[in-house]
């Protein structure tokens, strides 16, 4: 199923309402969708280089505009929903602990979430359950997923074709890397 979503999603790349498709699809990816937005940004850019940067910018807005919608989801649906499924599989306890670290280090979840693999749905609905302040959430995700799309445009628009599979295959490995490096960083001038 995960492989005709996909394809189904490279086929929107090709069709006259591309630009719209992208804009959804970084939307509800951002809250529900499984297919990251690259599917369809990538192959835009390829085919428009020169838009390349337009693109990058309806998938950042669109998607931080699907981040506040996950943020809404975990806010208000959470309650109802959220602690049912975690007192199911004896989780409520931890997610109470959880929620008191993450406002300590949701800047760092978000921000992570929002430039590597890790699914940022994930993180959209988590700070909304634990009610990390939302213009910190909003700043730091239009920061994540620009470093994330406009990085993605430039070495498009600059490389072409033959950087998609470098950044098909490896991009999401340097962010990680780079972000645990950032991390390490931070961590080290803290406890000097």
């Amino acid at each position: 199923m995960i492989r005709r979503l996909y394809n189904w999603t490279l086929h929107l790349a090709q069709s006259p309402h591309a630009v719209w498709a992208l804009a959804a699809v970084a939307f509800i990816e951002s809250s529900v969708f499984p297919i990251p937005p690259d599917v369809l940004l990538i192959p835009m850019i390829i085919a428009a280089p020169r838009r390349a940067f337009w693109f990058a910018a309806v998938a950042t807005l669109a998607s931080v505009a699907g981040g506040a919608f996950g943020y809404l989801i975990g806010a208000e649906f959470m309650d109802s929903i959220g602690h049912s499924v975690l007192t199911f599989y004896g989780k409520a306890d931890s997610f109470d602990a959880l929620s008191l670290r993450y406002h300590e280090y949701g800047f760092w979840a978000v921000l992570i979430a929002g430039v590597t693999p890790f699914p940022y749905k994930v993180i959209t609905i988590f700070s909304g359950a634990t009610g990390l302040s939302f213009p910190l959430f909003m700043l730091t995700s239009l920061f994540a997923r620009a470093l994330r799309f406009f990085l993605i445009a430039a070495l498009l628009w600059k490389f072409g074709a033959p950087i998609r599979d470098f950044i098909e295959r490896r991009l999401g490995l340097l962010f990680t890397l780079a972000m645990a490096m950032l991390i390490a960083g931070f961590a080290a001038v803290r406890y000097l």
